[in-house]
């Protein structure tokens, strides 16, 4: 997972391959039920991380504007990566499928400890690099 300040809001990237389920993650995202929410968009149609980040700054003047064109920030970030003027069309074809297999997830606002579900308690006794080595060491101990 990559992460960038743009416009003073954290922007966290992270890119996965191989993915079987997004006609699952899909159908989350137009019911409005995906948790948390992000972006999804076909990664194999992003060159670079540099048009992401411009989408994502222009997603974020446009809510700091009471101006966004679709309905939430993350769908206002694939719009915005997308030439055209057309909702739907932008969505359709810089966001996922249900046949997509390589898709990067941008979020605002995410926080390392956040992904990682570590607490308060955690960090007063150890750095967050330690908490996250522990979650990835037992992970299969548990």
């Amino acid at each position: 997972m990559k992460e960038f300040n743009v416009a003073g809001s954290k922007i966290s990237l992270a890119l996965f391959t191989d993915v079987s389920n997004s006609r699952e993650l899909l159908d989350s995202i137009q019911a409005g039920t995906l948790e948390p929410e992000v972006a999804l968009m076909n990664a194999s149609l992003i060159p670079d991380v540099f048009p992401v980040l411009a989408a994502a700054y222009n997603a974020l003047i446009a809510k700091s504007r009471d101006s966004l064109t679709t309905r939430t920030l993350h769908s206002e970030l694939v719009y915005n990566y997308s030439g055209s003027k057309h909702i739907t069309e932008s969505l359709k074809r810089f966001g996922i499928s249900d046949k997509t297999t390589y898709i990067l997830a941008v979020r605002f606002g995410a926080s390392s400890d956040e992904h990682y579900k570590i607490t308060s308690q955690e960090l007063a006794i150890s750095s967050l690099s330690d908490a996250i080595t522990c979650r990835i060491a037992v992970r299969d101990a548990l």
